[in-house]
């Protein structure tokens, strides 16, 4: 997440969202960088547009509650089926014998 949190901060100061700059900003967090994620953050973001993608996540993360609280909301209980335990005792029985 911490490497997401590079990129986004270099994005808002201005600065290109490069190796070097995701790796200053990590070390200046006192974070141990790891290559290979910096180099795959990096390749991942070429060619996105940061702000429509905020603007995407946005919608989503605003929408996914309403739609989950108003599903909720509507949806009827479900019923369990009661067993007698004459029932359960027999099943297993009936599974010694095959």
């Amino acid at each position: 997440m911490e490497y997401v949190y590079s990129a986004l901060l270099l994005y808002r100061a201005g600065k290109a969202i490069d190796e070097h700059g995701v790796k200053k900003v990590l070390e200046a967090a006192g974070i141990k960088v790891d290559e290979g994620r910096v180099k795959a953050l990096v390749a991942a973001l070429d060619g996105v547009n940061i702000d429509e993608a905020i603007k995407e996540a946005a919608v989503v993360s605003v929408a996914a509650p309403a739609a989950a609280s108003g599903h909720a909301a509507h949806a009827p209980e479900a019923k369990k089926e009661e067993k007698k335990p004459s029932e359960d005792a027999a099943a297993g029985l009936g599974s010694l014998f095959g």
